[in-house]
């Protein structure tokens, strides 16, 4: 994960999420959070980026 993306992840969780998985479930999931309250949405998007094959960046 680079220093970009986790600046974005925190001043704007929905983006990386949108960056990363495009429009669907997880990206809805992430705005309602986000809407909720800022936080939920952020650890949602930390969540999501850190997951999966592909988050380990060496």
């Amino acid at each position: 994960m680079s220093i970009l993306m986790i600046l974005l992840t925190i001043i704007f969780p929905p983006l990386p999420v949108a960056l990363k998985e495009g429009i669907g479930l997880q990206l809805l999931l992430n705005v309602l959070l986000t809407l909720i309250g800022w936080l939920p949405g952020v650890v949602h998007a930390f969540w999501v980026q850190t997951r999966g094959p592909d988050a380990l960046e060496i």
